[in-house]
């Protein structure tokens, strides 16, 4: 009404009073106060203190303690091979057997050499005997007797001659039995019945390697290999030299026994920066073979008092690092930090963060610098605010 008395009264004062009005009235109807947005929710943990141990994991490879390559040492053909491959031999046990029969007939020869001429010997000492009487009342001339005695020094190392001769044959025929000169694990023949084997530069027969206890090799920095040494001395000052190395396997199972380093390499590599180090560890049941690929993990050394916060808390910008803390008045404050080593699930952060403070592992993607959040604790399962709501 008092729209239409206005619009009526053109002219008057009232009229653009009245149209003001009406205007307001009908924009207060309509308007409706906005609601200030929730703050959004967060999961946090304290930074907490705690002494940790600093741990290194290298990848290593395994061999045998020794390796011992079986060659054939005279040419012949193969007729037996008395191992089964893949198992456990001893010292001295026949693993290959060559034709014999040539050499055992070399060594016949060879013994009736050395009869011949211990039969020449024996006639030239006989001769001797006779000549030496003779030539000191002057019935023999000196060259006689300077010719027996010459004939007897020739017998005498022409016996000797055969004598080796015989030997060698001896050791001809000993080599057609092929034996093991280690305890260990005998490989995969590499030579068939009837290959002829001894031939210059012929592959080996087979390999056999000890692997109880077997060596493992890790290349580690320079640094690190003067680390490991200055360990050692002090182990061994205190007589604390107990085994301390762990070997993960291939399937993440924990080897079961420990191991220690028994010794580096000469030199380093220069083109990795990085050094061989042999480690031992005890394998009965001989489990582990040459050739295996495994994780050797050492505590290096324990670290008192690190600050630790969770790694997924931690943000990696361009080689830089970040965290986002809650501070007073639930405000988001980004951090730069300064990282340490990684344990498990958490960080080591060496500066940036204080006990107690409150870092967010989860909803970091909702908030920046200032904003004010909602914190709530961790949730064991790792289920986020936002999934829950979803849920």
């Amino acid at each position: 009404m008092i729209v239409k008395h206005a619009l009526t009264t053109a002219g008057s004062p009232a009229y653009v009073w009245a149209a003001c009005l009406a205007l307001g009235l009908l924009a207060g109807c309509g308007e409706q106060k906005a609601s200030a947005p929730a703050a959004p929710a967060v999961e946090v943990v304290e930074v907490t203190v705690k002494d940790v141990p600093l741990v290194r994991e290298w990848v290593g490879t395994t061999d045998g303690l020794v390796n011992a390559k079986i060659n054939a040492q005279v040419q012949g053909y193969l007729i037996r091979q008395h191992y089964q491959e893949g198992s456990l031999v001893k010292k001295g046990q026949v693993l290959f057997e060559i034709d014999p029969r040539s050499f055992q007939a070399a060594l016949e020869q060879a013994k009736g050499q050395l009869a011949i001429a211990e039969g020449q010997l024996y006639a030239a000492k006989a001769n001797l005997e006779k000549i030496r009487p003779l030539a000191a009342i002057n019935a023999v001339s000196k060259k006689d007797l300077d010719d027996a005695i010459g004939r007897e020094a020739s017998a005498r190392a022409a016996v000797q001659a055969a004598k080796a001769a015989v030997q060698k044959a001896q050791i001809d025929l000993s080599f057609t039995k092929i034996t093991s000169p280690i305890d260990g694990i005998a490989g995969i023949a590499k030579a068939q019945l009837g290959d002829l084997v001894g031939t210059p530069g012929g592959p080996e027969l087979t390999t056999v390697s000890t692997v109880d206890p077997i060596k493992v090799y890790v290349p580690i920095s320079e640094q690190e290999y003067l680390h490991f040494r200055r360990q050692a001395e002090g182990r061994k000052e205190s007589g604390q030299e107990e085994p301390n190395l762990e070997l993960t396997l291939a399937d993440g199972s924990t080897f079961p026994h420990k191991g220690r380093v028994t010794f580096a390499d000469r030199q380093v590599d220069e083109r990795t920066g990085t050094i061989k180090v042999a480690t031992v560890f005890p394998n009965p049941g001989n489990l582990l073979r040459p050739g295996q690929f495994a994780k050797v993990r050492a505590v290096l050394e324990v670290q008192k008092g690190a600050l630790l916060v969770p790694q997924r808390a931690v943000n990696e910008i361009q080689g830089r690092f970040q965290v986002a803390v809650v501070g007073p008045e639930d405000r988001v404050e980004v951090r730069w930090v300064k990282v340490g080593e990684r344990t498990g699930s958490l960080w080591v952060i060496q500066e940036g963060v204080h006990p107690g403070e409150r870092v967010i592992v989860e909803g970091l993607q909702k908030v920046r610098a200032g904003t004010r959040v909602t914190p709530v604790p961790e949730k064991p399962s790792g289920a986020s605010p936002d999934r829950q709501q979803a849920g």
